[in-house]
C-alpha cells in the first residue's frame, strides 16, 4: 500500500535554520549563505523520506517562517506598507512576519494567530482594496525541480484557495467576493504550470473545511472548485484536510473530480461515519490520515491495520487507499536519535518524525499482507510487545485526590466585583498600572550559566547565587523603570512548561526534541508518562527573595494547569480532563504557599486556553470549556480576597470565548492584542468582560521598539473600549526572547506613555 506525508518539519535535526535565521537578522551571514542553509535542509529531508520508501514526498512544505505567509506572498498578498521600504524580498517577506525598523522605515509586523488547534502560530494574511492578486510561482516550482534534480519526485504542497481566503484579513471595504474570482484564476494558473512542468500532483490544503460550514461556505468551496477543476488536465489533484472531519461537506468533496482526498481519521470524529455512510468513489484515491501527525507516542499497528481495513470494507474492498500521516509532522519533533539520555524502556514508546516515517513504511507493507501473515510479520510482532508492555504510570494517592474534589473547590468568595476594590487599597496601585507578562531577556551568558549547571559545571550553591544575582539586577532595572507591579524575571527557567514540569511528578524530558513554534522560535514540550503530582514547592523561594529587594508588589509567576497540558506531550491512556485536573490541584498547591509566604499578586499564565479547543463550537463546552474553565478555578479558588490573581493569554482568536474566559475568575487578565489592532476590545464591550485587563500595548515578538506616541494611542483607544479603573499597561507577552537593550527602551517609553494618559 503506498504512504504519503502531508508535511516535514523544516526547522532541521538540531535546529539548523533557526540558528541559520538568526545570524541572518544580525547580520553574520549573507543572504545566499542563509539559501544555502535551507537548500541543504530541503535535501535532508527529502533524501531521508526517500531512503524510508515514502511514495508521496511533499514539496514546498518548506517555509523561512510560515506557510501560509510564503503562499500570501506567491498570490502577491504584500501589504503597501512593506512594499514602500523597498527592500529585498526575502526582506520584505521578514519585515512582513517579525517587523522592520532601520533605515527603510518602521512598520509593525503582521498578526499572529494559532494555527487551528496547534502551537503553531501562522501570520494572517492582510488584504486591501487594491491588492492585486497575482500569481509567482517560482518557490513552488524551483523547490519541485531542486528535488528532481536529487532523482525524488515530490508532490507540491501550498494553502488551498478556500482556506487562504476564510484567513485572510481584509483590511478595508472589499471582502472574500471582491477577490474569488482573481483567487480562482491564480490557482488556475499554478494548476496549468504543474502541467507545464509535467507535476503529476499538487495537494491543496483546505484545513478551513473542517470547521463548522455555513450554507455560504459551502457555496464557496463549490464555486471555488467547481472552477478550477475544469482545467486540471493532466495533474492530478490531492484535497488535503486535517485536524478533524468535513462533516459538513464530505459528500461534495467526493463528488467531485479530485484525483484524491486526504482524510484525518485521528482527530477526525465522524470521518469514519461518513466513508461508512457515504462511500468514497473508486476512482479516487483515498489518503487516509492514520498515523497521528501531532503527538509523539507509538502508532498500533493492530488498531491502524484494523481500521484501514474497516475503511476497505465499508467500500466493498472497491477503494484505493494510501496510508497518510493525519498532518503535517511539523507539530513533533524531528527525531529520536539524538535522545541518548532517554531510557530505552522509555523510547520504546515514542515515535518523532523521523520514526513516524519508519511506522509509515512498516504499516505500508503489512497492509499489502493478508491478515493471517500479518501476525508473523518481525514488525507487527516488535510493535504489539510495546503495548503488552505494563507502564506503571499510575499513582493511588492521585486518583483519590481527583475523586474528592467538591463543586465548592471551583468557587472563589467573595465576588470579584468586592474583592476588586479590596485589592486596590491594599496593594495602593496608580491609575494604570504598569507591570510585564514575567519573563525578561534570557541573555547567552544566562543560558551558558544554566547549561554549566545542568553538566555539572558548576553547583547548585553556585548556580543559585548567580541566579539570585540576576533577580537582583532584574529588581532593581524594573525599579529604576519604575513598573508598579515587579516580576522576578524567571531567569531559573528554561521553559514556562517544562520548568514546572521537571518540579513535578509524573513528566519525562527530552533533550533535542524541537518543535517550532513560529518562525526561529521553537519549543520543546516535556512528556506527560504518568499521573502528575507535587512533590514540594517549585517557585517560593525565587518569588520570595525578589519580594524581599523591593516593597513594590512582586508577582509570584506560574503556569496554568490548561497551558501545561495543552504545550505537553499528553498521555493517550487517559482522558484530557483528567490529566488537566491532576495538573491544576499541583498549581493549586504551589498557589496557596505563594500566598502563605507573602505573595499577594499571583500570575497564573493559560497561554494556550484556546489550543485544543474543539475546532466545532458545538463541541466547545461539553468536549472542552466545561472542565478546562473550572480547572483554571480549582488552582485559585483557595486564596484570600485580597490577593490578586492574573493570568495570561497569547496568540489567539479569543474573541468568541470571552464570556468562558471571564468565567475564569481572575482579577486581572493580559491578552495579545498588538498586532491584531486591539480588535478584541469590542468584544470585551459587547460581553460586559468583569475582570480587569491589560491588552499588550506592543508586540514583543518583533524587534522594533514602540515609541511613547505609538503606546499613548494605543491606550487612548483603549479607553474607549474599557474602564479606567479595569485598564492595565503592559506588553503583549513575556520578554524571554527579545535584548536587553530594546526591552529597555521599549519598558521606559511604555511606563512613560501610562504616567502621560494618567494626567489626561
Amino acid at each position: 500500500m503506498q504512504t504519503s506525508v502531508i508535511g516535514f518539519p523544516r526547522i532541521g535535526t538540531l535546529r539548523e535554520l533557526k540558528f541559520a535565521s538568526e545570524k541572518y537578522f544580525r547580520g553574520e551571514i549573507s543572504s545566499q549563505e542563509l539559501l544555502d542553509t535551507a537548500k541543504n535542509l530541503r535535501k535532508i529531508h527529502w533524501t531521508t523520506q526517500k531512503n524510508e520508501g515514502i511514495d508521496f514526498i511533499p514539496s514546498n512544505d518548506f517555509s523561512f517562517y510560515d506557510t501560509l505567509l510564503d503562499t500570501a506572498a506567491a498570490l502577491g498578498i504584500v501589504p503597501r506598507r512593506y512594499k514602500e521600504l523597498n527592500l529585498s524580498g526575502l526582506d520584505t517577506y521578514f519585515a512582513m512576519a517579525r517587523g522592520y525598523q532601520g533605515e527603510s522605515g518602521d512598520v509593525k509586523a503582521l498578526a499572529m494567530k494559532k494555527w487551528f488547534n496547534t502551537n503553531y502560530h501562522y501570520i494572517v494574511p492582510e488584504v486591501e482594496d487594491d491588492t492585486v492578486i497575482k500569481l509567482s510561482a517560482d518557490k513552488l516550482l524551483n523547490e519541485y525541480k531542486e528535488a528532481k534534480g536529487l532523482g525524488i519526485t515530490t508532490k507540491p504542497v501550498i494553502a488551498g484557495p478556500y482556506t487562504v481566503l476564510k484567513l485572510c484579513r481584509f483590511t478595508e471595504n472589499k471582502g472574500i467576493d471582491d477577490f474569488l474570482d482573481d483567487f480562482i484564476a491564480a490557482y488556475k494558473e499554478l494548476i496549468a504550470l504543474c502541467n507545464d512542468n509535467n507535476i503529476s500532483w499538487l495537494q491543496l490544503d483546505e484545513p478551513a473545511l473542517v470547521y463548522d460550514l455555513s450554507d455560504a461556505d459551502r457555496a464557496l468551496f463549490n464555486n471555488i472548485y467547481d472552477e478550477l477543476l475544469k482545467e486540471r488536465g493532466s495533474c492530478n489533484i490531492l484535497l488535503q484536510t486535517y485536524f478533524g472531519d468535513v462533516r459538513d461537506i464530505y459528500e461534495d468533496i467526493i463528488n467531485k473530480p479530485f484525483a484524491g482526498v486526504g482524510l484525518d481519521f485521528n482527530e477526525g470524529r465522524k470521518t469514519f461515519e461518513l466513508v461508512e455512510k457515504y462511500g468514497f468513489s473508486a476512482g479516487k484515491l483515498l489518503f487516509a490520515g492514520v498515523v497521528n501527525g501531532k503527538n509523539i507516542w507509538k502508532n498500533n499497528y493492530k488498531k491502524t491495520l484494523d481500521l484501514i481495513s474497516s475503511i476497505k470494507n465499508a467500500c466493498d474492498n472497491n477503494i484505493n487507499v494510501v496510508i497518510s500521516t493525519s498532518c503535517s509532522l511539523l507539530h513533533v519533533p524531528y527525531t529520536l536519535k539524538h535522545e541518548d539520555k532517554l531510557a530505552d524502556s522509555y523510547k520504546i514508546h515514542f515515535s518523532f518524525a523521523e520514526e513516524k516515517l519508519t511506522e509509515l513504511a512498516e504499516l505500508g507493507v503489512l497492509a499489502d499482507k493478508k491478515q493471517d501473515k500479518v501476525k508473523s510479520e518481525n514488525a507487527y510482532i516488535d510493535n504489539q510487545k510495546v503495548f503488552e508492555e505494563e507502564r506503571n504510570c499510575h499513582n493511588a494517592e492521585v486518583k483519590e485526590r481527583l475523586a474528592n474534589i467538591k463543586e465548592e473547590d471551583y468557587v472563589r468568595l467573595p465576588l470579584r466585583s468586592e474583592r476588586q476594590k479590596l485589592q486596590k487599597e491594599k496593594l495602593g496601585l496608580p491609575e494604570f498600572p504598569t507591570t510585564t507578562i514575567g519573563s525578561f531577556p534570557q541573555t547567552k551568558e544566562i543560558k551558558a550559566e544554566r547549561a554549566a549547571y545542568r553538566k555539572n559545571e558548576i553547583s547548585e550553591e553556585e548556580y543559585t547565587q548567580y541566579i539570585k544575582k540576576q533577580i537582583a539586577d532584574c529588581v532593581k532595572w524594573q525599579e529604576e523603570i519604575d513598573l508598579d507591579v515587579l516580576v522576578h524575571g524567571e531567569y531559573e527557567r528554561n521553559d514556562m512548561v517544562e520548568y514546572f514540569g521537571e518540579a513535578l511528578e509524573g513528566y519525562l524530558f527530552t533533550q533535542k526534541a524541537w518543535v517550532q513554534s513560529y518562525g526561529t522560535r521553537c519549543v520543546k514540550p516535556p512528556v506527560i508518562w504518568g499521573d502528575v503530582y507535587r512533590k514540594k514547592p517549585m517557585t517560593v523561594d525565587w518569588s520570595v527573595y525578589a519580594q524581599s529587594l523591593t516593597n513594590k508588589p512582586m508577582k509570584g509567576m506560574l503556569t496554568g494547569p490548561v497551558t501545561i497540558l495543552n504545550w505537553s506531550f499528553p498521555r493517550e491512556d487517559i482522558t484530557i480532563k483528567e490529566s488537566i485536573l491532576q495538573i491544576a490541584l499541583a498549581i493549586r498547591d504551589e498557589v496557596l504557599d505563594l500566598e502563605a509566604a507573602g505573595i499577594k499578586v499571583i500570575q497564573i499564565d493559560e497561554a494556550a486556553l484556546r489550543e485544543k479547543l474543539p475546532l466545532r463550537k458545538s463541541d466547545w463546552y461539553n468536549e472542552y470549556l466545561d472542565f478546562a474553565i473550572p480547572a483554571f478555578r480549582l488552582t485559585h479558588s483557595g486564596v484570600k480576597k485580597d490577593t490578586q490573581i492574573h493570568t495570561h493569554m497569547c496568540y489567539s482568536e479569543f474573541t468568541d470565548i470571552i464570556p468562558a474566559i471571564d468565567d475564569m475568575d481572575a482579577d486581572v487578565i493580559t491578552f495579545e492584542a498588538s498586532r491584531s489592532d486591539l480588535l478584541i476590545l469590542d468584544s470585551l464591550r459587547e460581553n460586559n468582560f468583569e475582570t480587569e485587563v491589560g491588552p499588550g500595548v506592543y508586540d514583543i515578538h518583533s524587534p522594533r521598539v514602540p515609541s511613547v506616541d505609538e503606546i499613548v494611542n494605543a491606550l487612548n483607544i483603549m479607553l474607549t473600549k474599557i474602564s479606567s479603573d479595569k485598564l492595565w499597561v503592559n506588553p503583549d507577552c513575556g520578554l524571554k526572547t527579545r535584548g536587553v537593550k530594546e526591552t529597555d527602551a521599549s519598558l521606559r517609553n511604555m511606563v512613560e506613555a501610562a504616567k502621560i494618559i494618567r494626567k489626561r
